[in-house]
């Protein structure tokens, strides 16, 4: 799966027929910025509004799935999504000049032929991906409808369909990998029942409805008259029906075409959760109605996990059987600090851009005596102190002569204290770089723990500069 975010090389422009209005639809595809999304722009309508590609912008799945915002609706949308996640498309943006997308031949290829000509650009953005950890189950007991999605480092589909149809019958579809969409997937047709389509034609509901851009199953027994009067319909010279059941006798690209069809309004369906997912996504007998409610049962659970990451304290794991990285011993030959004012006791962690240390605080430490005689407490500014010598470990410790060099408050901010820290405590410290090094300034985030509650945290500033050597 990509690592990078993408869209397209270059824009290009797509013509077809409204499957519903059957009027002429263009639509231009124009590359997007990172983190833009999917977004259609209907440029037809005044100040040309835009709908972002949103399960909660649903409004309609009778006939497809039909998006509206800002005033503007577009529909059938599920087979040009279908083509931009197949592809691994992230950023895309979309002006139409019709209320409905093109039918082209009821498949996504055409949309996949285009962009794979046009060619895909790498962006710098990592992609962002939303990986399942637990079953998200989706069921609609009065349409027989279940959908999971499971935890799987990659995305997988599969989707099983049975309309108790002579004709049809039980079928199913799968893909291993999103990057088998566009061999297996992409071409594979639209299809309903004649008496679906006798419905729609009807209530002239599909006057761009044609037999190429669609597989008519015939479930029943039907007299030259009824083929005649459809042949009418669709201005055919003719029609008619063979052994396998297909109006017109349209030859199935696959034999198992209406089940990977499935998969493929699936795809595009579940493009509307707005974030690509890594998970096993299983479906009995989904549908554009099903395939909306599963994707917003995701996207909740995508929120959800997002509002508590964003309050959740990443603690700082201390095993002390662990050999540390740092013993005192060492820490004594990169800092300047010496016994009663060096306050860290060994480093367990070391990085780049972080150091975790550990504090011991015993209760025969000098400053107990009077801080304070009845009620041991240790000083707020002492943990302050050991947080910036932890991090002078991490600026120090890259140097050759260490002891050349000293370190230098400039400024603290946003510095709070929460819990009191007494004797017999275990003060972990974390100082992580939020800004790069320039001119020997560096600028840190402070957090202290003791298990896992936050003690002590704040934003330091501090100057190290090489001592000047005395004549």
């Amino acid at each position: 799966m990509e690592k990078f975010q993408t869209t397209i090389n270059k824009q290009f422009t797509i013509k077809g027929t409204g499957l519903h209005t059957g009027n002429e639809v263009s639509i231009t595809f124009l590359p997007a910025p990172e983190n833009h999304g999917y977004v259609f722009q209907r440029i037809d309508l005044p100040g040309k509004p835009t709908i972002k590609a949103d399960c909660d912008l649903v409004v309609d799945t009778s006939r497809g799935t039909t998006l509206e915002q800002n005033g503007a609706r577009v529909s059938t949308v599920e087979h040009v999504l279908a083509a931009l996640a197949g592809l691994e498309i992230d950023n895309i943006l979309m002006q139409i000049n019709a209320p409905e997308m093109p039918i082209m031949d009821g498949s996504s290829i055409e949309f996949v032929k285009k962009i794979n000509e046009v060619g895909i650009e790498i962006q710098k953005a990592e992609r962002e991906y939303f990986e399942i950890k637990e079953n998200i189950v989706y069921r609609d007991n009065n349409n027989h409808v279940e959908m999971i999605a499971m935890p799987l480092n990659d995305y997988r589909l599969t989707v099983m369909v049975d309309y108790n149809s002579p004709v049809l019958g039980s079928q199913h579809a799968s893909i291993s990998n999103i990057n088998e969409f566009a061999d297996q997937i992409a071409s594979c047709r639209t299809f309903c029942f004649l008496h679906e389509l006798e419905m729609l034609l009807k209530n002239n509901l599909i006057k761009g409805g044609d037999l190429n851009n669609a597989i008519v199953i015939v479930d029943r027994v039907i007299d030259d008259s009824e083929l005649e009067h459809l042949a009418k319909l669709f201005n055919k010279p003719k029609v008619e029906v063979k052994k396998e059941g297909i109006l017109n006798n349209v030859k199935l690209r696959f034999i198992n075409e209406p089940a990977r069809h499935k998969l493929l309004d699936m795809i595009g369906d579940l493009a509307l959760i707005g974030t690509p997912i890594k998970a096993q996504i299983m479906a009995a007998r989904p549908g554009h109605e099903a395939n909306v409610e599963f994707a917003k049962k995701i996207k909740q659970q995508i929120e959800k996990t997002k509002k508590e990451n964003k309050f959740k304290i990443d603690v700082p794991v201390y095993d002390p059987s662990k050999p540390p990285i740092y013993t005192s011993k060492d820490i004594e030959r990169i800092l300047p600090h010496k016994w009663p004012f060096l306050l860290v006791d060994k480093i367990i962690k070391l990085n780049e851009n972080e150091v975790v240390a550990i504090k011991n605080i015993s209760a025969d430490q000098y400053f107990f005596q009077g801080h304070f005689p009845t009620e041991a407490v240790f000083p707020g500014v002492l943990q302050i102190e050991a947080l910036a010598q932890a991090g002078g470990v991490l600026i120090l410790n890259k140097e050759p002569d260490p002891e050349n060099f000293g370190t230098y408050f400039v400024k603290i901010d946003y510095a709070k204290f929460k819990e009191k820290v007494v004797p017999g405590d275990t003060l972990i410290l974390k100082m992580e770089l939020i800004a790069p090094i320039r001119r020997g300034m560096c600028q840190m985030k402070g957090t202290a723990f003791v298990g896992n509650k936050i003690v002590c945290e704040a934003e330091m500033m501090a100057q190290v500069a090489r001592k000047k050597t005395e004549i």
